[in-house]
């Protein structure tokens, strides 16, 4: 299993845990209609803490200029951090 996968996999799991959670603890165990928002939100937290962050193949040119810009302003580039 590559990398990228073990982590999606893994992200899930602990999502689906978490939710059942949630399900229980905030809804009365009542099922969550708006699951696949719940889980979206979760997972970018999810990543965020890893550092990690989901990019379209055409992101490379939006962060070069992101990071142009942080540079101008005295910023650490978003991509050395």
């Amino acid at each position: 299993m590559d990398e990228t996968t073990r982590i999606l996999q893994d992200l899930l799991t602990r999502a689906a845990a978490a939710h059942g959670v949630h399900e229980q603890e905030n809804l009365g165990g009542v099922y969550d209609e708006q699951w696949p928002q719940w889980y979206a939100a979760h997972m970018n937290a999810a990543l965020e803490d890893l550092g990690l962050r989901i990019l379209s193949a055409d992101s490379d040119a939006a962060l070069a200029a992101e990071d142009s810009a942080r540079e101008e302003l005295g910023e650490t580039p978003q991509t050395t951090q």
